[in-house]
Order: C-alpha cells, then structure tokens, then sequence
C-alpha cells in the first residue's frame, strides 16, 4: 500500500498510513488522493463543520468494501479535537467528534472517511438547531433539473418569509437548501417550520412536489423530505465526498448555478479548482442568523384554518404527541360497512 505519507494541513500535520490503497476502483483513486482533495478544500468543509457534532460515514476498504456510520469519537482521537455529548431519541447518548481545525478532516480521511455528517447544532447547544436543512429528494421518474426547478421556487418563498437559503448540490441526484437561524427553537420546532416550507411549495406546486411520507404516495415528483430536520438526522456537509464509482462531492452553488451545473461536474479532481478559484461560495453563510418565526406562524395558520397538523417520524423515533399514524395507507385497516 505504498510508504506513510506526512500531510501539512491548517498547521497541523497528519500521517497518512496505506496512501495507495484504492478507495474508488473505477478511476484508480486512492485513499490519498481523498486526503490531498480534502486537504485542498479544508477551509470550506472546516466551515460547514466547525464545532459540530459530527458522525463519519466510514470506507476502510475503498466503496466496495464494508463500510459503516461511527457516531461515536473514535477511540485514539487527538486531544486537539474536541468533542460534544449528544442525546439520541432513543434516550442513549455518545461524544461525537466536533471538527475545530482543518486537520481534523484530513485526520478523519486516514480512518477511511468519505462522507462528513453534521448535526445542524453547534457543541455550545446541542439541543437547539442554527440551521434550517431543506432536502429536494428526486424520486423515480424526476431527476437533478426537477429538483433545481423546485429549489428556485423553494428560494422565492423563502424570500417571501424573510429568509435566505444556500444550495448545494447533494453529490447524487438531489439538492439541499441550508438556512441560517437563531438558535432558539427545538428540533421538534424546526422540523414543523421545514413541514410548513413543504405544504407552502406543495401549493405552489402540487405536481411537482410532494411531502408525503409514504413512498407509494409520492408519485413523479420531489420529496420534500422534512425528516430530516429531526433530532439525529444529518445530511452530508457541503464539499464531502459520496460513495459513488466517480468520487463525486456535495458542491456548494451560488442561485445562479442552480440548474446551469450539474452535479456530475463536481467530484474530487475538479472541485479543488474550483475552490483555488472562486473559494468557498457559502463563506459568508455564518454572517447571517434567521428567525424561524414566520414560518412558525405558517406551521400554526396551517393548522388552524385547515387542520393540518404534524406528520409522521421515521419509524425508529418513538411516538411523538400529535403525531399521526405511522400505518402506510395501503395497509391500514377499512372501516368496516355499517349494517343495513
């Protein structure tokens, strides 16, 4: 697997054990070509996990081999890296690691790490969101221009709540939007501000998107999938790279790329001259702070004036108050007819 190699990174230096072992078959990409692409874009994905608790999605053996999330801080972490203590709905609790300094991603990357997955908290406050994480999700029959044409539509209402939102592309076929808040609400809040964001685009447009939590009920359209504002649901961190054969990375998009680039334009070889170029293009993403007010006050007009309340959680999640059935509707029971 080749000699050790010694990585400087943001004043740190980091061995890297096995550079020459192929992490993406296809193209001949190796583990140190993971760690040189994440060393060259260290600012960037530094920013969008500073100080957050953060699960890695783990290729020891490359894509093809056994892969897993840790959620917990490995064990021989360095000192340097911080960690924060977070609650699971299931009631059990871990340490994750919280990136401070650019080379805890290089150090990540020598453990076989792809995928970065931040919670949207910082380890100050780990119980109240700063970020409002808006995942278009293509189902069968849809694709990324759908998504786009959904995420310049998502952009408009958010414009009309006195919000902004910063899309990335998602590394496959989908995009997210991530709104900076004020972190004041729980993710029970959040989650109900990212439901009335999708019933507000499902008006607007009723055949092309779609939050329904049942597959069978989507049809051709993009999922809004507001599930994933709830408490241990992460998305991929912008500029992470995604186990697909040609290396792929979540790319972050100014307004006026969205629909223009595609997702196929941005993988390991060609990001980092991107960013030598143009830097990172949600740089001043931290600058702002959002109240969730307005889209609260949707959530509640909504429930009030048309009775729609919360809607399901992912079936591991324990029952939450007001939550509706968790039956998909093709196997809940009939009532039965009433007697003649």
């Amino acid at each position: 697997m080749g000699d050790a190699v010694e990585l400087e990174v943001g004043g740190r230096t980091v061995r890297l054990s096995s550079p020459d072992k192929v992490f993406f078959p296809e193209r001949g990409y190796t583990k140190l070509d993971v760690a040189r692409y994440y060393q060259a874009v260290a600012p960037g994905i530094l920013r969008a996990l500073r100080e957050r608790p953060t699960t890695l999605q783990r290729y020891p053996d490359g894509i093809e081999g056994e892969w897993f999330y840790q959620k917990r801080a490995p064990k021989g972490m360095p000192d340097w890296i911080p960690t924060a203590h977070i609650t699971f709905p299931s009631g059990r609790s871990a340490d994750e690691m919280c990136p401070t300094e650019e080379g805890a991603v290089v150090w990540a990357a020598q453990y076989g790490t792809l995928t970065f997955h931040p919670w949207p908290v910082r380890r100050t406050d780990v119980d109240h969101p700063d970020e409002l994480r808006i995942d278009l999700d293509p189902q069968p029959g849809t694709d990324y221009d759908d998504a786009a044409r959904a995420a310049h539509e998502l952009r408009a209402v958010l414009d009309e709540y006195g919000l902004r939102g910063w899309p990335k592309t998602s590394g496959g076929r989908g995009l997210h939007v991530f709104v900076p808040v004020e972190p004041r609400w729980t993710f029970t809040q959040v989650r109900r501000a990212a439901i009335a964001v999708g019933r507000e685009m499902e008006r607007r447009m009723p055949e092309q998107v779609t939050i329904k939590w049942w597959k069978e009920e989507r049809g051709e359209r993009i999922f809004i999938d507001y599930n994933q504002t709830a408490r241990d649901r992460t998305i991929a961190s912008a500029y992470s790279v995604r186990p697909r054969p040609h290396a792929p990375v979540s790319a972050p998009l100014r307004w006026d790329e969205v629909g223009v680039a595609h997702p196929e334009d941005f993988d390991i070889t060609t990001m980092p001259a991107r960013f030598a170029e143009l830097g990172d293009v949600h740089a001043d993403m931290d600058d702002h702070s959002f109240s969730l007010e307005p889209l609260l006050e949707l959530a509640r007009r909504d429930e009030r004036d048309h009775g729609l309340g919360d809607l399901p959680y992912p079936p591991e999640y324990p029952k939450m108050p007001g939550e509706p059935s968790r039956v998909q509707p093709s196997r809940a029971r009939k009532p039965k007819p009433s007697a003649s």
